[in-house]
């Protein structure tokens, strides 16, 4: 097709999106990658691509942009870096993670600015260790509130069982479940068929998700009680985990027009 004809648009974009897709399931680019930057050494590497982050051969990588991405140093930028170019993505059965601090407002009011400021950054660094530690995407910080995206090319077809191992091990770390309860946070766990990629514009791009079931896990984690968390069934199912014994609940969500069946866990669940 001659450059400038109708449809040569749709054909980039098609295959933009087949990249995308791609590196966000972990596709046959990616597993070719990983073979070629198997070769230098050594450790610690991307646990993407395998490119070193040490080492001379790391140190040299960080000058091409393969160091670590913000969003998980555990990965580099490289792995993401035509994604955040093209600013594209692929729609992908994904689990989305939201927490957020009951009455932070009331917090605000009966702390110090400054103190308030320094439980919100311990809260946000606290979540953030969590998600990272189990493979997600730390989407963003928003308020009182963390969000993540599990993706199979981070974390596996067990993507749902990890965000949920996260929110159970992020309800411990802030003290539920205990006497010393420092940070009383709701979490909602949700997994579906999202659009994930770099949105934004040419000024500003970053890695987000996108689509009915992002809603939805917003509106759990906003249900959700201190100390609660909400899995939906199709996450619980994903994750491979038995309701014996764990709470349903449905909930009428805002702008839903069918009540969202889920399962509610705490502290004391067993997980891992």
């Amino acid at each position: 097709m001659d450059p400038g004809r109708p449809g040569d648009d749709e054909a980039t974009a098609q295959r933009a999106e087949a990249v995308a897709r791609s590196t966000l399931q972990y596709g046959p680019r990616t597993r070719r990658l990983r073979r070629f930057w198997r070769t230098l050494p050594t450790s610690p590497r991307c646990k993407l691509c395998t490119s070193p982050f040490s080492g001379p051969a790391g140190s040299l990588l960080k000058l091409v942009g393969k160091g670590p991405w913000p969003p998980n140093p555990r990965y580099c930028r490289w792995c993401f870096k035509e994604l955040y170019e093209r600013r594209t993505g692929a729609e992908i059965e994904c689990t989305l993670f939201f927490a957020d601090i009951r009455g932070s407002t009331h917090m605000a009011e009966t702390m110090h600015a400054r103190e308030f400021r320094v439980r919100m950054e311990r809260f946000y660094e606290t979540a953030a260790k969590i998600l990272v530690e189990h493979e997600a995407i730390v989407d963003k910080f928003v308020g009182d509130e963390v969000i993540g995206i599990f993706i199979p090319a981070l974390a596996g077809d067990m993507h749902a069982r990890r965000a949920i191992d996260a929110g159970i091990e992020l309800l411990r770390a802030t003290g539920h479940g205990t006497n010393s309860i420092w940070a009383p946070i709701g979490i909602g766990v949700n997994t579906g068929v999202a659009y994930v990629g770099a949105v934004g514009t040419a000024e500003q791009v970053e890695f987000s998700a996108l689509g009915d079931p992002v809603n939805v896990t917003a509106r759990l984690a906003s249900a959700a009680a201190a100390g609660e968390l909400l899995a939906t069934t199709s996450a619980a199912r994903a994750a491979g985990l038995s309701d014996q014994g764990l709470e349903h609940r449905l909930l009428d969500l805002k702008g839903k027009s069918v009540a969202t069946d889920v399962l509610v866990l705490n502290a004391g669940t067993p997980h891992g």
